[in-house]
């Protein structure tokens, strides 16, 4: 069994192309990692410019998106040379938004280096691909790193199977109403509520999808229920600070202020919301 090294933080940050046209050999240094799941990546290596390091990207269910380092790559005139590896070592980087853009591999590359398609212990953290709580685990991880246009596919297929699965229909409706597909998360929204009314992140996404939709009477009956359900008050105060900017892009002041003291009630002192709500404010006659 190989031993296992963790880094919880990225140790590589670039954004740089690497090409060596003598053999036409080019990495494309374009996709962030979250666009590499299940691939085979190259990203530069801090030991020279004409080294590039090989790993595999993958999501382990319980850590997220995380890359296996496999081995250094030499770019060489007679074209790719694999470097040493760790042996009996496996180094696992566990991937935060601070790590930079990757190349995938071609088909050609893979195989000019001898890679199977998808190495053998990945099996290991596919074993449970098809169950409603692995894939609802997938889609929270991309919606937690901002790539939630990648959560819907596992999602809706979690959703097909089990829609009131705990925790799937709140990512589902996130992620839609991420990418601005509002309607779409009212729709799983109101079944969610009909299924469960007590929950009250659901009503904090529906407030949500009505906002944008500029649903404003809707926005604000469902911010208030879900305000009075909620025993958390970092939450209370981003519905209430929503319907406040509401009320500030209206020009209603009388609604604005009734809002931004709910804000104020929840938010801590000197906390973002409670600084919008100065902003708001302080730039009320320059709108």
């Amino acid at each position: 069994m190989k031993n296992t090294i963790t880094f919880l933080c990225a140790l590589f940050i670039f954004n740089i192309n690497f090409a060596q046209s003598n053999k036409k050999v080019l990495f494309k240094v374009d996709k962030n990692y979250y666009e590499a799941v299940d691939k085979w990546v190259v990203y530069p290596s801090e030991k020279e410019d004409k080294t590039v390091t090989l790993g595999f990207i993958y999501i382990d269910r319980q850590a997220g998106f995380t890359l296996n380092y496999e081995y250094d790559i030499e770019l060489t005139l007679e074209g790719l040379k694999k470097g040493s590896s760790l042996d009996n070592t496996s180094l696992k980087v566990r991937l935060t938004k601070d790590f930079g853009k990757v190349a995938i591999l071609t088909p050609q590359q893979v195989k000019e280096l001898g890679l199977p398609e998808q190495p053998d212990w990945l099996k290991i953290y596919k074993k449970d691909a098809k169950k409603v709580s692995y894939l609802t685990k997938i889609g929270y991880h991309y919606n937690h790193v901002g790539a939630s246009k990648f959560a819907l596919t596992p999602l809706l297929k979690a959703y097909e199977k089990e829609p009131h699965f705990a925790g799937l229909e709140f990512e589902l409706s996130y992620a839609y109403n991420a990418i601005g597909e509002f309607e779409k998360a009212i729709t799983i929204l109101e079944k969610a509520i009909h299924n469960n009314p007590n929950n009250y992140f659901f009503f904090r996404e529906l407030g949500f999808s009505y906002k944008n939709l500029k649903r404003v009477e809707d926005a604000e009956r469902t911010y208030k229920k879900g305000i009075s359900m909620s025993d958390n008050d970092f939450e209370k105060s981003e519905m209430a600070v929503n319907m406040a900017q509401t009320y500030f892009e209206l020009r209603n002041r009388k609604k604005f202020d009734e809002w931004a003291k709910l804000t104020r009630k929840f938010a801590k002192k000197g906390a973002r919301y409670a600084k919008f709500i100065d902003y708001f404010e302080s730039n009320w006659d320059k709108k």
